[in-house]
């Protein structure tokens, strides 16, 4: 099985509600896409200081989960 970073959607939740974010990369590099369409340009470093707070459970009440999504491909996807 051939694994992307592309095929994976990153949940953040909390109880302000959750927050999907989608990391594709396009002819200028990667960038993460809210589930409202929002660009951002976005580093391996910028990826982790999002993620690594909500694992080390350092922000009360922001749980993160990783879904594999096999055809997921960033902004032409539809996502």
């Amino acid at each position: 099985m051939a694994l992307r970073n592309t095929e994976y959607r990153i949940t953040f939740s909390s109880k302000s509600g959750r927050f999907y974010y989608y990391f594709a990369k396009d002819d200028t590099g990667w960038y993460q896409m809210t589930s409202e369409g929002n660009r951002h340009k976005a580093t391996a470093e910028q990826v982790l200081n999002h993620i690594l707070p909500a694992l080390a459970q350092v922000k009360a009440g922001v749980k993160v989960s990783v879904e594999y999504v096999p055809g997921l491909s960033g902004p032409d996807s539809g996502h």
